[in-house]
């Protein structure tokens, strides 16, 4: 029986070899077919972990399932079954399921096995273990959202406070740096309000949407479009609670957010000179004028103008309209118009963050 699966692998890979000379272009897919066959096991892991995070970064969240279920069997076979690093695979496979909706429970087994198997980790005493902690904080953090996908908001909120309390004790400890664990924090207090939402606490979800929002400021600037999703979030918590200029003021952030950012693309696409960007820049201009920032406001109308009147004259009922708005404006005194005060309190966490030179610093763009 041995013998014969031999004779039909070796008859299947002559198979193979007598195929390359056919035609240059068969050629090159054998000899990567080849190349396939042959790759290491750890090469296989990393191009696996590679297309699972090119296939999640383009939404494919199927595709993206089927490489980290790839990756789970090939890091058994690279690091075996008592190293942390099958935890993390885990983990990873965890997260891609809680991509696709209706996996939950897929995703709860997954983090439950990565706890098993963290638990008795074979791990050399004499290393750094910081990606092991590292990794802890995923594991909480990933049951958390698991968890409370399944509406269990009491377990999901003590692996949330575990994964919270591992990863500021990594901090502490120098294991990472301020940036990194930002980043680690904006995740946790976003799974933290949901929790709170989920069980249509609105009054206790508000800060951690709050704090959420001001880690995506600080890593990312305020004017990201990543901040748009948490933007929309807080915006639905405040009107809910009754906090309607705050709302506003958020939802005016966010439709802003989206337009700094279209900006770019429609001048790459259209041009500088082109109605597409002239209505783009009225739009922003009324952003600012709403909340209150008539400099910015008269900036962008300014550039609205002088486009409106190359391409439609100055005599146009749209030029003439904005050459009316730009009238008031520069009548009115900037206190006539008040802004709106976001109602947010300073995260006690964020202290330091005026220390990060990338708060507000977003990458200078047309509609600054």
């Amino acid at each position: 029986m041995q013998e014969s699966q031999e004779t039909h692998i070796s008859n299947h890979l002559d198979e193979i070899v007598a195929a390359i000379s056919i035609t240059p272009r068969k050629k090159l897919q054998n000899k990567l077919l080849q190349t396939a066959l042959f790759q290491p096991p750890r090469e296989k892991l990393h191009l696996c972990e590679e297309k699972a995070k090119s296939y999640s970064s383009s939404h494919e969240y199927k595709q993206a399932l089927q490489e980290l279920v790839r990756c789970v069997a090939l890091t058994r076979i690279c690091y075996g079954d008592s190293h942390w690093k099958l935890a993390e695979a885990h983990v990873n496979l965890a997260q891609g399921y809680l991509q696709l909706k209706g996996l939950s429970l897929q995703a709860k087994q997954h983090a439950e096995k990565a706890k098993e198997i963290l638990t008795n980790a074979i791990v050399c005493p004499y290393n750094d273990n910081t990606d092991v902690f590292k990794c802890s904080v995923e594991l909480f953090h990933t049951m958390g959202r698991a968890l409370l996908s399944l509406q269990k908001f009491k377990e999901a909120s003590e692996n949330l406070t575990k994964a919270e309390r591992l990863s500021k004790e990594l901090l502490q400890c120098g294991r990472i740096i301020k940036e990194e664990w930002i980043e680690i924090q904006t995740q946790i207090k976003l799974s933290f309000a949901q929790v709170y939402q989920g069980q249509k606490k609105s009054k206790e979800a508000l800060p951690h949407y709050q704090e959420a929002l001001e880690c995506i400021e600080i890593s990312k600037g305020e004017k990201s479009l990543e901040c748009v999703p948490t933007l929309r979030e807080l915006a639905g918590v405040e009107q809910a609670l009754g906090f309607h200029d705050a709302s506003i003021n958020h939802l005016l952030q966010r439709a802003t957010s989206i337009l700094r950012e279209s900006l770019e693309a429609k001048v790459a696409v259209f041009g500088d000179l082109s109605p597409e960007v002239a209505e783009t820049y009225r739009l922003l201009g009324g952003a600012d004028l709403a909340q209150g920032n008539q400099s910015g406001a008269h900036k962008k109308l300014k550039k609205c103008l002088q486009i409106q009147t190359l391409l439609y004259g100055p005599q146009d009922k749209r030029t003439l309209a904005t050459q009316q708005t730009m009238d008031v404006l520069s009548k009115a005194p900037e206190k006539a118009v008040k802004p709106r005060q976001p109602l947010r309190a300073k995260a006690a966490f964020c202290t330091c963050g005026p220390q990060h030179t990338a708060l507000g610093k977003a990458r200078p763009n047309a509609a600054d």
